[in-house]
């Protein structure tokens, strides 16, 4: 039976004051409806999430969304003169792409309530308005024939039903619109990034215990919270994805000329243990001196693995799969 999205938004919204800090029931609450721990967790990570996962709306990430919009699709269309974010999060992927003249108009849905207004107030600090929806991945509140482009980033490993979800991208997109979709773990690839950055964070938990490092250490309440978040974060990932089924899926929700590509092997081991640390230590030890040493060594890194490992490196291995396909 499937969960009730409104019951579920409902039950977030009753308890949205109480999710500064998720409690174990609400955890084991959420092992049986996936949907309303996408609400629980998303809604309360709305408004660290940037500072969470490194989000800006600046070189950095602009060069990246673009980058990898282009590896998977190209540069023929640009501008998509009407675009739709499913599972938007705060607006990294389509308002990064609106930034690079990738996108023109830009609508976002997302299951989180949160999440939609985050987006919104990124996009009016950026100087331009999105139309906004809460919405479910599977359900898409716009009429057929709507958008020349849908767009997504980490999204599709959240939503139970992939290929329902992607027959709903179809039915909204212009005949010939284009689907793209980045940040898609793969098994394999996930497998040895959750490994890494949990020696990661336990390493750093540990070195910060240190007189000498004490005052890296961030405070207790944070640390649990992160493990609390963890632990929801281990109900909100349903799916990793081998690249040959994501392609399978792709086809049979109706797309044509589907193509999945994937990326980073070094550049994800380094990536995950590098963003854990950062989660882990004080937040005023690291500034953008840091971020942007980061990304250099993670697009050396990238490139790295695009010149070489490529090559004789089974797909299957490396972290990120993107999937993209057309409309007929």
């Amino acid at each position: 039976m499937k969960p009730d999205l409104t019951a579920s938004k409902e039950r977030s919204e009753r308890g949205a004051d109480q999710l500064g800090v998720v409690t174990a029931e609400q955890v084991q609450a959420a092992f049986d409806d996936p949907k309303l721990a996408n609400v629980l967790y998303h809604d309360w990570e709305a408004q660290t999430y940037d500072q969470k996962w490194s989000i800006s709306f600046d070189e950095r990430c602009i060069d990246y969304a673009r980058g990898r919009f282009e590896l998977i699709a190209g540069t023929v269309g640009w501008p998509y003169a009407n675009a739709l974010e499913l599972g938007c999060g705060t607006g990294f992927f389509s308002l990064n792409l609106k930034q690079a003249g990738v996108l023109d108009r830009v609508s976002v849905t997302d299951i989180s309530s949160g999440m939609v207004a985050a987006a919104q107030d990124n996009a009016r600090g950026l100087g331009f308005e999105i139309d906004g929806r809460v919405a479910d991945a599977e359900s898409i509140p716009y009429p057929d024939d709507s958008f020349d482009v849908v767009v997504g980033h980490a999204i599709l490993h959240h939503i139970p039903d992939v290929e329902r979800a992607l027959r709903e991208v179809l039915r909204v997109l212009k005949p010939g619109g284009r689907f793209v979709f980045a940040g898609e773990p793969t098994k394999a690839g996930d497998a040895i990034a959750r490994r890494l950055s949990r020696a990661t964070w336990w390493a750093a938990t540990r070195a910060t215990r240190l007189p000498m490092l004490a005052d890296w250490r961030r405070p207790q309440q944070e640390l649990d919270e992160s493990s609390a978040a963890a632990a929801l974060e281990s109900v909100v990932d349903l799916h990793t994805f081998a690249p040959a089924r994501l392609r399978r899926m792709g086809l049979a929700a109706g797309g044509v000329d589907v193509v999945v590509r994937t990326e980073e092997l070094t550049a994800a081991w380094y990536g995950w243990p590098a963003r854990t640390l950062e989660y882990a230590v004080s937040q005023d030890k690291l500034g953008w001196g840091w971020a942007m040493f980061g990304y250099r060594a993670w697009q050396r890194l990238a490139a790295l693995d695009a010149a070489v490992f490529a090559k004789f490196v089974p797909a299957g291995l490396f972290y990120n799969a993107l999937i993209t396909g057309n409309k007929a």
